[in-house]
């Protein structure tokens, strides 16, 4: 069984940064893309930002020059570096992996939980 488990949120005042993590744990064989998706009250889930194994990314219009992603592969982690902070970017995020769980060449599809993310004064 694989969980993803996310931590670093919290509340924090416009221009200010955070640094989110996500461990993927259980039985894991390989991982391709790990990253974050976002949803704020009322809105649909949108993609932030995502890292492939072939060291790939993409991000989200609206945090490119603010956000970071990086992962390490041996600790199965994936990290979210968020600076300049604004009022929009208040969600729950979520951590999203694409993970082979057996010896056969399958991978699926997982979700963390959801960690809350404020950016207020």
């Amino acid at each position: 069984q694989v969980q993803l488990v996310e931590s670093g949120g919290g509340l924090v005042q416009p221009g200010g940064s955070l640094r989110l993590s996500c461990v993927a744990s259980g039985t894991v064989f390989g991982i391709d893309f790990m990253g974050w998706y976002r949803q704020a009250p009322g809105q649909q889930r949108e993609l932030v930002a995502g890292t492939f194994d072939d060291g790939g990314s993409n991000f989200a219009d609206s945090v490119k020059g603010r956000f970071t992603i990086s992962r390490d592969s041996a600790k199965k982690t994936v990290y979210l570096q968020m600076n300049n902070l604004r009022p929009e970017d208040t969600a729950v995020y979520y951590c999203h992996a694409n993970i082979r769980d057996t010896i056969a060449p399958r991978f699926l599809y997982y979700w963390g939980q959801g960690i809350q993310v404020t950016v207020s004064s």
